[in-house]
């Protein structure tokens, strides 16, 4: 995995999972905990994250393969994913398939179990998420692209991390203009990666295009 993807990698996976868009997520299903509890909840989500993750970048493609779909089927489909969820961000809306519907919003689990549904699934680790991790682990063909790789999904978690432990600290500084801005401009990154997702498939599925 050479240096563009790489930073390709951070930027498609930190623009979906982005802790600072999802604060205030975390911070609204988690209203009723103490401090101490929220950085409980934070460490669980992080964790949970981790186990996803790393399951769908390891055996995602050989999965795909018993339905008969290929890496490029995933990159035209997943790329769609992955573009309706930054033009949710650029027009500042919440995409259902990670953030649920209204009905299933109203289902979530007590503030103290919330660690998994929703917060690592589907909100973090949701379509566009596991879309991202496969299409990139395709691209590891040694031992030190894996390393890249790992270190690339796990750094991302990292400030996840961070960005949840200190969720009722960074509450009281970060102001709604900061994360609007962010999911903005995120969304925009998100929806040029996922044009190229979308590119690169049609190019091997339909040859005459390119």
């Amino acid at each position: 995995m050479d240096t563009t993807l790489a930073v390709g990698f951070f930027g498609a996976l930190f623009a979906i999972m982005n802790p600072v868009t999802n604060l205030p997520v975390f911070l609204s299903v988690t209203q009723s905990l103490s401090a101490t509890d929220q950085r409980k909840v934070a460490i669980k989500t992080s964790l949970y994250c981790l186990i996803l993750g790393g399951a769908f970048a390891a055996v995602g493609s050989q999965a795909l393969g018993l339905f008969g779909i290929t890496v490029d089927h995933l990159r035209v489909a997943g790329g769609l994913v992955v573009l309706m969820i930054g033009l949710n961000m650029l027009n500042g809306n919440e995409s259902s398939s990670h953030h649920g519907t209204d009905d299933e919003k109203e289902e979530y689990l007590a503030a103290e179990t919330v660690a998994f549904y929703p917060l690592a699934f589907p909100i973090l680790v949701g379509p566009g998420t596991i879309t991202t991790l496969i299409l990139y682990a395709h691209h590891v063909k040694n031992p030190i692209e894996a390393v890249v790789f790992a270190g690339v999904f796990l750094s991302v978690v990292a400030l996840l991390l961070i960005t949840f432990w200190n969720a009722a600290w960074l509450a009281e500084r970060l102001s709604g203009n900061a994360r609007v801005i962010m999911s903005r401009f995120m969304g925009m990154i998100l929806s040029a990666i996922a044009i190229g997702m979308i590119a690169d498939g049609l190019k091997t599925l339909l040859p005459g295009l390119a």
